[in-house]
């Protein structure tokens, strides 16, 4: 049989089970509980960096970018944030590398290698000389760590999601996975929080004179800690058992054109969701300080503040959200954020506006509610989207390309587009979009609440077979 048969569930494929077993021994429970906790710290550090840039920008503009324009001028805060997009477009070659290699050889092992690449690049953004004392290898050495940041994590959220879900119960990869996302908030909020709580005490010039430095240089305890964690983990019976044979490796390349040859609608469903993942993702939490901040003219502090409050709501509330999906099933909450995100998008941005602290407050809960419907199930539905010997790379690679496109440059294509058109509803606008092509892309998924990820099939697509062969579905799920 080859295995193109048994990953598509053609004729002498074999057949997934509909469910794992969900009573765990407490070995395996310990198991679950540490898988979760080695994925969400990395995770955490990896949107702790993005945060920071974000909330840095102000003064990364100003140090690496003052050849352009005036000090802090248009011109060099978009460097600034086409420097965070340049990431971007280097993930979707980690991807392409990491992915395959996540199938090959394992999830553990590639997850150790983008946490180590990862918190050393991002504490030697830490070490950079500015534009006035090396010149033009400031901007230049700030791209290339930006870029060696964006491939270790063309494999690490994928591959963290991954290892999260094939660990994870059937029936509890919503809770399970929410968690993940849990980390990501973490390291979101500690990043707003850190640099919020820094600019109060030392003020800009105290930030411009050096202490900006002092986020990124912790993320290299951070990484000590989320690598000796990693390091003790094992792989998933998931994998073991369903993982490629020997003489089925691929390499990058022939996983890509495999990938997109076997699996091109499950590639572009999740493509089209993840626009809107990243898109409200990066506009909500890393873009918005930079947005209050210069285009309605607040303060760094003030601008950070109702920020933080509606993170750690979010943090408060995603994993009972994570846990609902399990019982109502990913499609119903997912369409219900998408349509959120389409028709509220505008008038939260209104509010947000305004100038009135409540009111600003009400726009970013808004636009957060609906985020974290989103972010507290994507790691146990895309994962859900590809059979396992493709898992990791079918989600590394359509996730990343998506990401690329859609998620890096979101905040300078909004900076140049209020630039050009003096419209301060322009993040409304462009959220609106991304939430509509998100419904769309939700409405082609199947169902995958208590499905299991095992035996090589992509999981729900077996279920008329089932029904036909007299077999019932298990769980609380949408047939």
């Amino acid at each position: 049989m080859s295995s193109d048969q048994s990953s598509r569930g053609g004729p002498g494929a074999t057949l997934a089970p509909l469910t794992r077993e969900i009573d765990l021994t407490p070995i395996q429970r310990k198991t679950a509980r540490r898988s979760v906790a080695g994925s969400a710290i990395g995770n955490a550090i990896e949107w702790f960096d993005y945060g920071i840039y974000g909330y840095l920008a102000i003064y990364v503009s100003q140090l690496f970018f003052t050849f352009s324009d005036d000090q802090g001028g248009a011109l060099a805060l978009i460097l600034t944030f086409a420097t965070f997009a340049v990431s971007f477009l280097v993930r979707p070659l980690g991807g392409i590398v990491l992915g395959p290699l996540g199938d090959r050889i394992g999830r553990q092992k590639v997850l150790v290698f983008t946490i180590i690449m990862i918190s050393l690049s991002t504490a030697a953004i830490g070490l950079l000389p500015s534009f006035d004392s090396i010149g033009f290898a400031a901007p230049i050495l700030l791209i290339l760590l930006r870029m060696l940041q964006g491939f270790s994590a063309g494999g690490e959220y994928a591959g963290a999601a991954i290892f999260m879900s094939e660990h994870a119960p059937d029936d509890k990869r919503g809770f399970f996975g929410s968690f993940l996302e849990f980390g990501t908030l973490a390291g979101a909020s500690a990043a707003a929080i850190l640099c919020t709580t820094l600019a109060f005490i030392v003020g800009d010039d105290g930030m411009l004179e050096g202490w900006w430095r002092l986020p990124f240089l912790l993320t290299l305890p951070l990484g000590l800690v989320a690598l000796w964690m990693r390091r003790h983990l094992s792989e998933s019976e998931t994998f073991v058992d369903d993982a490629q044979e020997p003489g089925e490796k691929q390499t990058a390349i022939g996983a890509l054109v495999s990938l997109l040859k076997n699996y091109p609608m499950q590639v572009l469903k999740l493509f089209g969701f993840v626009i809107l993942i990243n898109v409200a993702f990066y506009l909500v939490l890393t873009y918005m300080p930079t947005y209050l901040s210069t285009t309605l003219d607040q303060s760094t502090a003030e601008s950070t503040f109702s920020l933080v409050v509606i993170q750690l709501l979010m943090m408060a509330v995603i994993v009972p959200f994570g846990a609902l999906s399990d019982r109502i099933g990913r499609k119903p909450q997912l369409i219900a954020a998408s349509i959120g995100f389409t028709v509220f998008s505008v008038p939260a941005v209104m509010l947000i506006q305004t100038g009135s602290l409540i009111a600003q407050i009400a726009g970013l809960g808004i636009l957060g509610l609906f985020l974290v419907m989103i972010i507290s199930t994507i790691s146990s539905t895309l994962p859900a989207l590809f059979p396992t010997a493709v898992r990791y790379s079918g989600f590394a690679i359509g996730y990343n390309i998506s990401t690329a496109i859609f998620g890096g440059t979101a905040a300078s294509a909004n900076t140049w587009l209020i630039d050009q058109t003096g419209n301060v509803l322009i993040p409304g606008f462009y959220l609106a979009g991304a939430g509509l092509i998100g419904l769309i892309s939700v409405l082609t998924f199947k169902e995958t609440a208590g499905r299991s990820l095992r035996g090589n099939v992509i999981p729900g697509s077996d279920d008329a077979e089932r029904v036909a062969a007299g077999e019932h579905l298990v769980g609380k799920v949408n047939k």
